[in-house]
């Protein structure tokens, strides 16, 4: 049996999709801006893939949603065009993010700072939340940008973004959101939370890899990141994909029904609480941030003596696919950044493994998966250098 659980890495995309998309390769395949009719052809469904997205995240019709690549492109765009807008050509040198962002986040106000940036790295309590009241505590006049993700790729755990939406909004500060973790997940409104800037990948709710998109509010335009074109009314340069467009937009429709949310928060979560409950039966081993305020999807576990890589392998090897976290840093040996953050000691740091569900995850495969992890975890325990030298007790004070 395969089974699946690195959702939070990349998602199937849904056959419904997949079919909507096919017409798009071989039989309207005109440049959407070209002005014949082979290109013309194409707009019909670029304006329904739009109107999904505008009603996906509840975006108003004056707002501007422009295609992106993907999420990190969106990203890089919002946090390098406020550089430019307000740092550069203003009089604003101060962003604020959190320590547990994705590195499409991180790694661009990294190089910020080495064109004299300040940044702030905010730090998330004991459950893994940034709490808003901190993100009010350290707003300055010169801040120009507050950039919080919506749902943290790792542990799931859901960040207040309605208040932290309120204080900007007071302060006149615009505020971004990473959504990518969102989508599909939870209800997303970009209205009601006060949201300037939202980014999104396809790939992450059932569409297609390659394509994203960036949410703008209405008078907070950005200098673009790529030049070259008047596409998406000259805010990015580039052919649009057409193909991969109508399949975000579909993705989009069919992740953020009032029906698909409550079938995510309900039979999705059952079962990860299921696979949860299971591992949880495991002697020293930890559930990373409560169930409350986290994606109905995801679990991050931490297992005494059983290193991260070493857990992927073995479940490999009964042909399940889980990470050790963020998939963009897959390569990467350091200590899970997330966890050390929470302030996990430095051997449990090492011993993160994430598993995220979908909606086509099926109880037979949960019930599989039960089974090799229990196994997996045996076998690793009894071929550990450290685990039978760790003190009984040692799990209690985490």
């Amino acid at each position: 049996m395969e089974v699946y659980l690195d959702n939070n890495a990349t998602t199937m995309v849904d056959p419904e999709v997949y079919k909507a998309m096919e017409p798009f390769f071989c039989h309207i395949y005109g440049n959407p801006n070209s002005l014949h009719k082979f290109g013309a052809g194409t707009h019909p469904k670029m304006i329904e893939a739009l109107n999904y997205l505008y009603e996906g995240i509840n975006a108003a019709d004056e707002d501007d949603i422009i295609i992106t690549a993907n999420a990190t492109e969106s990203n890089n765009t919002v946090i390098k065009g406020i550089w430019v807008d307000k740092i550069l050509n203003g009089n604003k040198n101060h962003i604020i993010t959190s320590e547990v962002e994705h590195p499409a986040i991180t790694a661009t106000c990294k190089f910020l700072e080495t064109q004299g940036v300040s940044v702030t790295y905010l730090p998330v309590n004991e459950e893994g939340i940034l709490e808003a009241s901190v993100v009010k505590d350290y707003i300055k006049e010169d801040t120009a940008l507050v950039s919080i993700m919506w749902a943290n790729n790792e542990t799931g755990k859901i960040f207040p973004i309605k208040e932290i939406g309120a204080i900007c909004k007071e302060a006149g500060i615009p505020f971004h959101t990473d959504a990518t973790q969102a989508i599909g997940k939870v209800a997303v409104d970009v209205q009601d939370c006060n949201v300037t800037y939202l980014s999104l990948s396809a790939h992450k709710f059932h569409g297609p890899k390659g394509i994203g998109a960036l949410y703008v509010e209405k008078g907070y335009e950005l200098t673009p990141l790529l030049h070259g074109g008047e596409q998406m009314g000259g805010h990015r340069a580039g052919t649009v994909d057409v193909a991969s467009m109508v399949g975000m937009g579909l993705a989009m429709k069919l992740a953020t029904s009032p029906m698909a949310l409550a079938y995510e928060n309900n039979h999705v979560r059952k079962l990860r609480d299921k696979l949860e409950d299971a591992i949880l039966e495991i002697p020293e081993t930890i559930v990373i941030g409560g169930k409350d305020n986290r994606t109905p999807n995801t679990t991050l576990i931490s297992i005494r003596g059983v290193e991260g890589e070493s857990m992927l392998w073995d479940l490999n090897q009964k042909t399940i696919g889980a990470s050790t976290g963020s998939a963009c840093a897959s390569e990467d040996l350091e200590a899970n950044p997330v966890m050390n953050a929470f302030g996990s000691d430095s051997e449990l740091a090492h011993t993160g493994v994430r598993l995220s569900l979908s909606r086509f995850t099926t109880e037979e495969q949960i019930d599989y998966a039960i089974k090799v992890i229990k196994g997996a975890v045996n076998r690793l325990r009894d071929i550990s250098s450290s685990y039978a030298y760790t003190p009984k007790n040692h799990v209690s004070q985490l």
